[in-house]
């Protein structure tokens, strides 16, 4: 088993309390699902917001999950001009027996042109 690092994003309509948390609940779910994530292969999870998101912390989503012993930890995006607004970002690190390139990273609600560079 090896480090691996799985990278999602969402992009969120408002800046909303309960939008954010179940947002990111959801990409969160959605990525350690698609990577046969057990609870216990987990490392640590990173949250990143762009600074226009400031109802919650993202992080608090991973309570919703039950990922209580996890460390998690937030961080507030660069403020590039023409980047994508109402973003949330995450990287999770787990022991995973999966080869770098068999790693799915999951990109929620027009966060896909994030993968494709487009909004940066």
């Amino acid at each position: 088993m090896v480090v691996r690092a799985i990278k999602g994003a969402i992009h969120l309509d408002i800046d909303d309390r309960s939008q954010l948390l179940k947002s990111t609940a959801e990409l969160l779910a959605k990525m350690l699902h698609a990577n046969k994530v057990d609870n216990d292969a987990l490392i640590s999870i990173m949250f990143s917001a762009t600074a226009d998101l400031t109802s919650d912390f993202p992080a608090l989503a991973a309570q919703d999950l039950e990922l209580n012993d996890v460390p998690v930890m937030c961080f507030t995006e660069m403020q590039v001009p023409g980047a994508m607004p109402r973003v949330v970002r995450i990287m999770v690190h787990a022991n995973l027996d999966l080869p770098r390139s068999e790693v799915q990273h999951v990109y929620l609600r027009g966060a896909q042109e994030l993968r494709a560079g487009v909004g940066r």
